[in-house]
């Protein structure tokens, strides 16, 4: 009898770890959505300050991989293992984007259609979500004291790099609608990912592989995509803002080194 009163708690304790999670992936998800604020704001003011959410949004992911990512995965040393994982984030993304491109090249002709970071900022923050989602349900399973810390963690991580992923898909020229679709749907793999933790436990293994490789995805896609957009045009006063926003934006990773 004791035995099944003590299942009976037990069972009751998951399913309010499941039900906490679920609705703080949810929350941190409907973040994606905070370039709503967009709709009521003139296209014109829009075109001249894109560039300059693009600036932080490359300053933000910069500084995501080199002071979260990397350093949580390399806590016990920084190995060969680890370098691999990242290099072959960059690499995979390289692969993406030339196949993307090849793509277009063949069907709509180059230069047009939509801009291939597009698509690898996508890609990457779906991952990067994924975690997200894998991290606060894992922390749940602790109790909900470390769930609700890790998840206000999270939402303050989440809110600098939403604002620049909704530029960024902005800016490669996607409607404010689709921006907003395509930024919620990459953001609900917070919830596939606390799913799965969830019902497949051994499935944490697999963020020594997938934390340093995001990393790598951001790493390229900031490297190789963004800070190049920001160098075309006449060298201006909005060159220096580009340099102010970009370092802010690693700056506001830096501060949220203090909230982990």
């Amino acid at each position: 009898m004791k035995t099944f009163l003590y299942n009976k708690l037990k069972d009751t304790d998951m399913y309010h770890e499941l039900f906490y999670a679920l609705v703080a992936v949810i929350a941190v998800s409907l973040i994606s959505l905070v370039g709503v604020f967009s709709l009521y704001i003139r296209p014109k003011v829009i075109s001249k300050v894109l560039l300059l959410f693009v600036s932080f949004a490359a300053g933000a992911l910069i500084g995501d991989a080199f002071l979260h990512l990397i350093p949580q995965i390399a806590g016990d040393g920084f190995t060969t293992e680890t370098a691999l994982y990242i290099l072959s984030g960059i690499l995979l993304f390289f692969i993406i984007e030339n196949i993307i491109h090849w793509h277009h090249c063949h069907t709509h002709g180059c230069g047009h259609g939509t801009p291939r970071f597009v698509w690898t900022n996508l890609i990457g923050d779906s991952v990067h979500n994924f975690i997200d989602g894998i991290i606060i349900m894992a922390s749940f399973m602790i109790n909900v004291q470390v769930g609700i810390a890790t998840t206000i963690a999270v939402i303050l991580h989440e809110i600098p790099q939403e604002i620049g992923d909704f530029a960024i898909l902005m800016h490669g020229g996607l409607s404010k609608k689709k921006a907003l679709l395509f930024n919620f749907f990459s953001a609900s793999f917070a919830i596939i990912g606390a799913l799965l933790l969830y019902f497949v436990k051994w499935i944490s293994g697999l963020t020594n592989f997938l934390i340093p490789f995001t990393a790598g995805s951001f790493i390229y896609i900031a490297a190789a995509d963004l800070i190049p957009e920001l160098h075309k045009g006449d060298v201006t006063v909005k060159s220096f803002l580009h340099i102010v926003l970009f370092v802010i934006g690693v700056g506001v990773m830096a501060l949220l080194l203090f909230l982990e």
